[in-house]
């Protein structure tokens, strides 16, 4: 499948290509990527990378690396995932140390989110956030996104984002 190329004012998000990795791996060898899992080394930010660039051969939706339209450089990821241990298809997202704080992240996940509501059809969405993730779980409530305590969650201590209907963004 083809990877579906997506613009806002500021950002593409496009296929992932190798030059993606080592800023990628770099993230998952942070301290940070305890939020989603981490730390891993390179062989398995590997593993992660190969999991977000199938979803799309796989399920027809995945991840983007989100690309600064004005100078080309890749600021992090945005995807929909649908991993075997998810009850429910989210929307993730992660932003390099480097460009947070100028609302890239929820540019990023609003045209995502638009993507898994027009072209997919999804009539629901949900974000997976780390209780400890205070980035994560702001950008969550900036997007409109509000906890649902009774979702499934793929892990007791995970919060459940749930992302309003396009129609309740009106």
């Amino acid at each position: 499948m083809t990877v579906p190329t997506l613009t806002t004012d500021r950002l593409t998000l496009r296929a992932h290509r190798i030059e993606d990795f080592p800023a990628y791996a770099l993230l998952w060898a942070s301290d940070e990527a305890r939020f989603m899992g981490g730390p891993l080394n390179r062989d398995g930010a590997w593993g992660m990378f190969c999991t977000d660039v199938a979803g799309w051969s796989l399920h027809g939706f995945g991840a983007w690396a989100v690309e600064r339209s004005v100078d080309g450089r890749t600021i992090g990821q945005v995807g929909l995932n649908a991993p075997p241990s998810f009850p429910e298809r989210e929307l993730g997202w992660l932003v390099y140390p480097d460009y947070r704080g100028r609302g890239y992240g929820c540019e990023a996940a609003c045209a995502a989110r638009g993507f898994a509501w027009r072209t997919l059809g999804w009539t629901t969405v949900v974000s997976y956030v780390d209780p400890q993730n205070a980035a994560s779980i702001r950008l969550a409530k900036r997007l409109g996104a509000a906890l649902d305590p009774d979702a499934a969650r793929p892990e007791p201590s995970t919060l459940v984002f749930r992302h309003p209907s396009p129609e309740a963004l009106r």
